[in-house]
């Protein structure tokens, strides 16, 4: 790489069960003013613009194109759309950079949840021909990828409530998560996963903003390098892949630079307790690692944007002060079939 760039500024919602009285603009709007004015840049200053979002959630072809009402598309603006977390859209715009092309970049992401039933609409992520027309929900296919832990001797049914306990004592610190404080196990869902392992069905949307060299060192006092991202993937099969495992995770951390240094945080985007598991094995996560200190996907998990806030909440613990090196992790697919590592790191206090 030629060029450092950094994290310079990130900005969410407070994410709710349902914010019907919004809609997606609205719901954005608040998240792209306030992360513009942490910075104290406006939007002609922006060099490129890009976002994650699915339409399959606003259930309309080319929603993104009306999200870019709240961004401001006159005078003509650089901008680019995945149909992925915005964990993706951070990868674009962090590759635009490294070119030369911009300066600076706005990334967004946002997801609306609440108008149907999200773990149906994410059966369409899967094969269309042998897995799609037998709708196996989201929920099911992270209980077979449980069972199949439990199975394994990897863990139990304790260890996964101890991940959802943790999650959730965490968020009480985060002023933006939607569950948080002691709370039950609860019902089985899908066995073996119960209340407490699985996400919690919401809207949210969130914002970073990325800047070169010098230019980041200017709009912020405390930078977040990113020193490394790389995204793999899995077989698209289920029944082809081990999964207890994460090989792509593991190669994407490499490929990323994870394993060069210890990190001191790691934002893990695991909506499922189990997931959790499976990633710190990947990414070689041991216990004097703050894992998921915002409360992560188990206490927020907007979808198209819960990577995205990973990245955000790793690097303002960076700002802040709180954290030297982290790393971010953001997945999309059933049972973490796509994965996305970034490390980030502050400069030495």
């Amino acid at each position: 790489m030629t060029r450092e760039i950094a994290v310079v500024a990130f900005a969410q919602t407070d994410h709710r069960r349902s914010t019907e009285e919004s809609s997606e603009v609205e719901m954005l709007m608040p998240v792209l003013h306030e992360v513009l004015a942490q910075t104290g840049l406006r939007t002609a200053d922006i060099g490129f613009t890009c976002s994650g979002s699915s339409d399959y959630l606003a259930g309309r072809a080319f929603s993104f194109t009306l999200a870019l009402d709240g961004v401001g598309a006159w005078p003509p603006i650089s901008e680019s759309h995945v149909e992925m977390d915005g964990a993706w859209a951070l990868y674009e715009a962090w590759t635009k950079l490294l070119t030369g092309d911009a300066d600076t970049a706005l990334v967004y992401s946002y997801g609306k949840c609440s108008p149907g039933s999200v773990r149906d609409v994410l059966t369409r992520q899967l094969d269309p021909y042998y897995v799609a027309p037998l709708w196996p929900d989201s929920i099911a296919l992270a209980a077979l990828q449980a069972q199949a832990l439990i199975d394994a001797g990897h863990t139990d049914e304790p260890a996964l409530a101890a991940v959802g306990a943790r999650s959730r004592a965490d968020a009480e610190a985060n002023p933006h998560a939607q569950l948080k404080g002691p709370m039950p196990h609860g019902d089985y869902v899908v066995r073996p996963l119960r209340t407490g392992d699985c996400p919690p069905v919401g809207d949210g949307a969130a914002a970073v903003i990325l800047a070169a060299g010098e230019r980041a060192r200017r709009l912020c006092a405390r930078p977040a390098w990113i020193r490394g991202v790389d995204h793999r993937i899995e077989a698209h099969g289920l029944g082809v892949r081990d999964l207890t495992d994460s090989p792509s995770t593991r190669l994407a951390a490499e490929r990323a630079g994870a394993f060069e240094r210890p990190a001191d945080t790691a934002e893990l985007h695991a909506p499922f307790s189990s997931q959790e598991l499976i990633l710190r094995r990947a990414l070689r996560v041991g216990d004097d690692v703050r894992v998921n200190p915002s409360g992560g996907a188990l206490a927020a998990n907007p979808v198209m944007a819960a990577g995205l806030v990973r990245i955000g909440e790793a690097a303002a613990r960076i700002h802040r002060g709180a954290s030297d090196r982290a790393l971010a992790h953001a997945t999309s697919g059933p049972c973490l079939q796509q994965n996305l590592v970034a490390v980030l790191e502050g400069d030495p206090r």
